[in-house]
């Protein structure tokens, strides 16, 4: 007898759906079209020297180690030194706080398994990362919006979504996905103290924090947790902040490694989780991140990122000045891959792209990184992975076919 799959899926399915990104980035594959679509870093900024004489080195010292089974908390000697890089005055990162996962996909997926009940809330800023929802979306989480401007999530207002008792906030500080927007001190502090003062753990995901290229460096939730519930002591990480980062932004994301920085509890429970989902992340790769990391050329490196991104998103904002009818207003982040488009509200970015397409240019409409779906007149653009060419000739498009939908509306 036939089987009717459908039949047999899992309830939890219904709420799973196939992201617009992704079925967007199927366009990317077609040579002729201009994508500003992926999150994808510039494959030119991959340290593929360093990444090749890591793993040499890696195969020719340890080969045996790297092709075994590893612990599923992850490397020693990486989390050793994530934990030595994390740490601060008056902050103590351990191994004992960090776990590596599989990209920080993972990490999100391994939070709605630990954490998320059905029926769950969880609060997060409107619009947010697309990647989160469809995490959670798996585990029949619900949402809480929080508005958000040019300088991150708006505090006034807050304090009552939080008086609704979400079971987790999950914030981006720096150069937000998508509006490439950062959080300012100020708001970093009240966040802090509300969560505390509700007793709501944050989530905060910070896969840019080290691709800043213009602006000073501001400090992490998870920093300034630490410095209010412990007031200055010096003391081991136990806070209110799960932190995800990621090598797929400063190496290369093919290696799918990322590490979580939390209380000790929250970790031995995130192992178990994971310990469930795939033993542990490849160990080859985590001892070649680990000695990219441990030469230091990474260091040097990421200046090369820095500026190479600084210079796109310079030539991206001057093209958008240059094409854009004065109706649309765009966000001018700091570092990161990402910028932000908005149009007046009548119209709809889904309509804009289906336009450009035929005109062989294409970027992601807004919609998809609202959790209550509004934002239909928003579009993130990508940067970071296009030439000098591709953004004047893909802007120029894009350009073209806003004066036309607006001007004629």
């Amino acid at each position: 007898m036939h089987t009717h799959w459908k039949s047999r899926f899992a309830k939890r399915t219904k709420r799973m759906t196939s992201s617009a990104i992704r079925e967007i980035l199927k366009l990317t594959q077609q040579p002729d079209v201009i994508s500003f679509a992926g999150g994808l870093p510039a494959p030119e900024a991959f340290p593929l020297e360093a990444v090749k004489q890591a793993a040499e080195k890696v195969l020719r010292e340890n080969g045996t180690e790297a092709l075994q089974y590893t612990i599923t908390e992850g490397y020693p000697p990486l989390r050793k030194l994530l934990a030595e890089r994390a740490s601060r005055p008056g902050l103590q990162v351990t191994p004992d706080n960090i776990l590596l996962t599989t990209g920080s996909q993972q990490g999100l997926d391994l939070l709605g398994k630990v954490f998320i009940n059905a029926g769950d809330h969880i609060l997060v800023e409107s619009p947010t990362y697309l990647g989160a929802l469809q995490a959670w979306n798996a585990y029949e989480a619900e949402y809480i919006t929080a508005k958000s401007d040019n300088y991150g999530i708006i505090i006034n207002g807050l304090e009552e979504l939080l008086r609704a008792g979400p079971k987790l906030m999950y914030i981006l500080p720096n150069f937000q996905n998508p509006t490439g927007v950062t959080m300012t001190l100020e708001r970093r502090l009240a966040v802090v103290e509300l969560a505390d003062k509700y007793g709501i753990p944050i989530i905060e995901d910070d896969p840019y924090g080290a691709v800043r290229f213009e602006g000073e460096h501001l400090p992490s939730l998870l920093e300034l947790d630490h410095e209010y519930q412990t007031k200055g002591n010096h003391q081991e990480y136990n806070g209110n902040v799960i932190y995800l980062s990621t090598f797929s932004k400063i190496l290369a994301p093919g290696l799918r490694l990322a590490w979580m920085i939390g209380p000790k509890e929250v970790i031995q429970r995130l192992v178990q989780a994971k310990q469930a989902a795939d033993l542990h992340s490849s160990t080859l790769d985590q001892m070649i991140a680990y000695e990219v990391l441990a030469s230091g050329i990474i260091d040097s490196h990421l200046d090369y990122i820095r500026n190479l991104y600084h210079q796109r998103r310079d030539l991206m904002l001057e093209t958008l000045e240059e094409y854009c009818p004065q109706e649309v207003q765009w966000t001018r982040p700091q570092g990161g891959l990402f910028l932000w488009i908005t149009l007046p509200e009548q119209f709809d970015a889904t309509e804009v792209l289906k336009r450009t397409v035929e005109e062989k240019c294409a970027f992601v409409p807004g919609e998809s990184f609202f959790a209550d779906g509004s934002g239909k007149h928003t579009m993130r653009l990508n940067f970071s992975n296009a030439s000098d060419e591709q953004i004047l000739q893909g802007i120029s498009c894009l350009g073209k076919v806003l004066k036309e939908i607006i001007h004629t509306a």
